[in-house]
Parts: C-alpha cells; sequence; structure tokens
C-alpha cells in the first residue's frame, strides 16, 4: 500500500480511500465534492486550511493502515 502523498489530489485521495472524507471534513475541509477540490493536492490543500500538511497525511496514511 503506497502512502498518500502532498502530491495526492483530494480526488484520488478519496477515490481510492473514501474514508478519509471524515478526516477532511472535521479539519474544516467542507468542499470535497466542489470540481476544484477534486484537482487540489493534499498539500495546496493544507496550505490554503492553515493546516500543516505533513500531520494531515500522517492521519489519514495511520487511519488507512489501521484500516478505519
Amino acid at each position: 500500500m503506497v502512502p498518500f502523498t502532498k502530491d495526492t489530489t483530494i480526488g484520488e485521495l478519496l477515490v481510492t480511500y473514501p474514508e478519509a472524507a471524515p478526516i477532511l471534513m472535521e479539519i474544516g475541509m467542507h468542499c470535497l465534492g466542489c470540481p476544484s477540490a477534486q484537482m487540489e493536492t493534499l498539500g495546496e490543500a493544507a496550505m490554503v486550511h492553515g493546516i500543516d500538511a505533513d500531520l494531515l497525511l500522517e492521519k489519514i496514511n495511520a487511519a488507512r493502515a489501521a484500516g478505519k
């Protein structure tokens, strides 16, 4: 299982691991269905929302590895 990175788009993330949606929503990313958000990378989205991208990726990748 290849971990998600800052270059992974929100669209790729949600297609591959839809269980990540609540993680993104809980940190304020409520625009997941927006067409422009689908092409935005996790790194870009974290920056726009004032979130540490490394911590976000750590949380998403850990949840995926744990099967959540």
